[in-house]
């Protein structure tokens, strides 16, 4: 290799291959492992040691921090778009100047962001119905965590220009030691007696801390990089602000599809009703999490393929996308659906049986999500993120006006439902027949295709849950058990009966391929 290839790989790193993209997914999918599993044990911890009480405030309080990040207006999540924009043409000036452009803005928006966090904290009793002893502890673990999140606005640009680079991988392992530490520390504080706002700000500190790891690796991966208030450019913004403005109502929309529940519960019912509704939302968010990060790495594969007119692949990406992506979420979906009650009794104790109803119904709503989710990212790559945006503004006034309404009547399976409807009618009614024009398939050939073959399994994997179910006791070794067995009998079905026989040829070679490629990785080192 050259001097002059060495000297560019130093700068901007080596060309995009299939080694790297694994090596994102794998380690993607050991944050989520690491999450679940400190989840699935902390959780519980907490619940014991705080009460389901001191436990739901916290929940309510931080619930308020998704909210807070929509303030970005949709830069952040253009970031990314942009960095391998100009990485791609090798433009160190209009990358740094893109950056700290973005920089400077965010650190306004994060001082913005902490004003409003201390408006919310002195008006927390007209916003939240709290008893009188738990308003000055919501107030404090309010502001502890406003720190947090306004510091994620500037930091943020760090992350997007390492994701920008491919380098997902380093990043990941900073979320994973900090996850293990934050929850060593949460269980410490706990066991020696520590308060609430003592287990907040602990935790707290340590995810502030990670920041710093975030800005070294992104200058790790571009030396180059020079953010500084001096390299501000108003062009720039009006470069980005054309794209950011549908992401921001994208993201606008999914936090109230999603993440507005726990107030509207917090608003209308007691911090104890949003412990129950939370369970079954952090199921459902592990849920979406595990299955979905296939269609984060198809994006750019989306975006490239339309730039160069390829209709064909674009085709097959929709139909292998959307077959595959039900493949991962449906077979999770329906053990959760026929194990709810045991896996609820096993984990949080009979306390949480209201919440049984309500991890069907999510997990129903994170099935139909993740399925339209290849259609979602081929509409926002390939030319009608406007048509997204506004099918997901109206889902989720629709969701908000159902739940608000509901919730009075029908508590928190209405609530619920007021998710359910809205996010099933925009999928099946709007988004995936936009995603059929545009790639110029039929609706019924797109569903024989692309869906039937992921959903009828689910009837040979329920005939061995079932009965699984009706002789095993109620506890971790037999849920594992039987979602293993039902995911093994679906696995099995899926591949041997569901996918044609050339395709599941081709599946064979790619994995054989990747495995290869690994192997020589592994002897070289």
């Amino acid at each position: 290799m050259s001097q002059a290839a060495n000297g560019t790989e130093a700068i901007w790193g080596r060309p995009t291959r299939l080694a790297t993209v694994a090596r994102n997914l794998v380690t993607r999918y050991l944050v989520i492992i690491t999450d679940a599993s400190i989840g699935l044990v902390v959780l519980p911890f907490n619940v014991h040691h705080l009460g389901p009480s001191a436990w739901g405030l916290w929940m309510l309080m931080t619930s308020l921090n998704t909210y807070f990040s929509v303030l970005d207006l949709g830069y952040g999540g253009s970031i990314t778009r942009f960095v391998a924009h100009y990485r791609t043409k090798r433009d160190t000036a209009s990358l740094n100047e893109i950056l700290s452009t973005l920089f400077t803005l965010f650190a306004g928006l994060g001082v913005i962001a902490y004003l409003v966090f201390i408006a919310v904290s002195y008006h927390i009793t007209s916003i939240f119905t709290l008893e009188p002893d738990q308003v000055q502890t919501g107030r404090t673990v309010l502001l502890i965590t406003g720190v947090f999140v306004s510091l994620g606005f500037p930091f943020s640009v760090y992350g997007g220009l390492t994701a920008g680079f491919q380098r997902y991988d380093i990043n990941n392992m900073v979320g994973i030691g900090t996850s293990i530490t934050a929850a060593a520390i949460n269980v410490l504080i706990l066991l020696a007696g520590g308060s609430l706002v003592q287990l907040v700000a602990a935790t707290t500190a340590v995810r502030v801390a990670s920041f710093v790891l975030y800005r070294r690796n992104a200058y790790t991966v571009f030396p180059a990089l020079s953010i500084r208030p001096s390299h501000f450019r108003l062009a720039r913004l009006k470069e980005v602000t054309g794209f950011s403005i549908y992401v921001s109502m994208m993201d606008w929309s999914n936090k109230l599809n999603y993440s507005i529940d726990a107030l509207v519960i917090g608003a209308y019912l007691s911090p104890a009703a949003v412990a129950i509704w939370t369970v079954p939302q952090r199921i459902a968010e592990f849920l979406q999490r595990l299955t979905n990060q296939l269609n984060g790495v198809l994006f750019p594969v989306v975006v490239e393929s339309n730039a160069a007119e390829r209709s064909q692949q674009l085709q097959v990406i929709f139909i292998q996308g959307t077959r595959l992506s039900l493949f991962s979420v449906v077979p999770l979906a329906a053990a959760l659906f026929m194990l709810a009650g045991p896996l609820i009794e096993t984990w949080v104790g009979p306390r949480f049986e209201a919440s049984i109803p309500l991890v069907k119904i999510l997990v129903t709503v994170i099935a139909i999500r993740v399925g339209a989710a290849t259609g979602t990212t081929l509409l926002k790559g390939a030319g009608h993120h406007r048509l997204l945006a506004i099918t997901n503004a109206s889902t989720a006034l629709t969701n908000l006006a159902l739940s608000l309404l509901w919730i009075r009547r029908y508590g928190l399976v209405g609530q619920a439902f007021g998710t359910l409807i809205p996010v099933a009618a925009a999928s099946v009614l709007v988004l995936w027949p936009a995603a059929c024009r545009r790639v110029g398939v039929t609706v019924t050939h797109a569903f024989r295709a692309g869906v039937w073959p992921a959903l009828w399994p689910i009837s040979v994997m329920a005939a061995t849950i079932i009965p699984l179910r009706r002789v095993l006791p109620p506890n971790f070794m037999s849920i594992t058990l039987m979602c293993a067995a039902g995911g093994l009998v679906y696995a099995v079905t899926f591949f041997a009966f569901a996918v044609p026989r050339q395709e599941r040829s081709f599946y064979t070679v790619k994995i054989r391929e990747l495995l290869r490629r690994r192997g020589g990785v592994a002897a070289a080192a």
